[in-house]
């Protein structure tokens, strides 16, 4: 069912369009309706009317809701301590709502459209999104030009699959912190890369060495170029690698002044090199926890040396790497900052790797758990104790 008041009906305050929705929602009690779109003027005497339609909605059953509010008078107020729906598979909500909402339960809604809702607050926001277990597409467009959608503080949720978030200007902001995850596991995808494997052996061999991964899927490539203006950018782990498979082409970050990453043994440093060059700019790299999976693809902005692979027939495979210009050599990086270091071999190494290609690197700041780690002594003389390409480099622990 949709229903669209008529503009003059709305300007001349008939209250026709009202008691229409009134009536065919009640002629059609007993319908199963799946999908109701409703586009109205909300008007102040008619305010029990459009909460009467909304929970009708919520009790009936439906397996869609689209509900658009022109802002002329008032907004639309939805306020309860318990919002929930066992059918509703997608909701729309536009213009002119507000929510306050204690507890949102909706155990089936996998598509959710927020459209330029200006009142939707972060707090009630959050609510929304934590109750929709199984969302898997999050559309979110700009409330105002003069402000930021309701997600302007994250967007965070396990099993979200499409996520399209639309701004007037992306240009109005100045920091970014994505928290981006793959379905699939990467695990094994850098090992088959041919640009760093040759074979010396005949073209028979091909198919015992043929590629059986799942394909990965996914385009981060707009919101990439979206964002290519902001002054300080945070990545997670998931996104470091997210970045490396999912956008094809890296953008110039011109102002980029601040890069923060996290680390985890798990995931890769492939988008590294790669990252760092299109940093023309940058100041301050900040890492937390130096360890991450070894790739064949960390690449010069890493000190990692990967394992050699070996086919099922245990013939010698040898690594390729043409010599390039390392990336850190062009990096005007001035600030390192390093937390949760561990003083572990690889640690080491890379701290070797960053000390001895940052030319101009001036301040090195390094937190080390001193609870967990008590030898700080050692670890401290080991750093200390290697060289710096920087004559200007300051090494201090916090």
């Amino acid at each position: 069912m949709v229903v669209y008041p008529n503009e003059e009906e709305a300007t001349s305050g008939s209250d026709r369009f009202c008691d229409f929705v009134d009536k065919t929602l009640a002629l059609l009690s007993n319908s199963h309706m799946k999908k109701l779109s409703l586009c109205h003027v909300p008007r102040p005497r008619h305010k029990d009317a459009y909460q009467r339609w909304f929970w009708a909605a919520m009790e009936r059953g439906f397996l869609e809701l689209h509900l658009h509010a022109t802002h002329r008078y008032f907004g639309v107020n939805i306020k309860t301590s318990f919002l929930t729906s066992k059918t509703l598979v997608k909701l729309t909500l536009s213009g002119e709502f507000s929510l306050e909402l204690d507890r949102v339960f909706f155990p089936a809604l996998k598509s959710l459209s927020l459209v330029s809702v200006l009142g939707l607050d972060c707090p009630n926001y959050c609510r929304l999104l934590d109750g929709c277990s199984v969302l898997e597409d999050l559309f979110i467009t700009d409330a105002d030009h003069w402000y930021l959608p309701c997600c302007g503080v994250f967007v965070e949720s396990p099993c979200i699959k499409r996520l399209v978030v639309f701004f007037v200007d992306f240009d109005l902001l100045v920091e970014a912190r994505l928290s981006l995850r793959l379905w699939e596991s990467t695990n094994n995808h850098d090992d088959d890369d041919s640009s760093y494997f040759y074979d010396d052996d005949d073209d028979d061999d091909d198919d015992d060495f043929s590629d059986e991964h799942e394909p990965i899927f996914g385009d981060v490539t707009n919101l990439v170029a979206g964002i290519s203006n902001i002054l300080t950018l945070h990545l997670s782990p998931e996104s470091l690698e997210v970045f490396h498979f999912c956008c094809k082409s890296m953008p110039v970050f011109n102002n980029l002044l601040k890069l923060s990453i996290e680390s985890n043994k798990e995931k890769g440093w492939q988008v590294m090199p790669l990252l760092i060059k299109s940093c023309p700019n940058l100041q301050t790299l900040v890492i937390k926890g130096l360890v991450h999976r070894v790739t064949n693809r960390c690449g010069d902005a890493c000190a990692c040396i990967p394992k050699k692979h070996s086919r099922k027939n245990n013939k010698k495979r040898k690594i390729v790497k043409e010599e390039e210009l390392c990336c850190l050599w062009t990096c005007h990086v001035k600030v390192l900052e390093i937390s949760e270091y561990k003083g572990s071999f690889q640690e080491l190494k890379l701290m070797r790797h960053f000390l001895g290609k940052l030319k101009c690197l001036e301040t090195v700041k390094v937190s080390v758990d001193e609870d967990k780690y008590k030898d700080n002594e050692f670890l401290r003389a080991n750093l200390l104790a290697l060289p710096r390409v920087s004559s200007k480099c300051n090494i201090q622990f916090i």
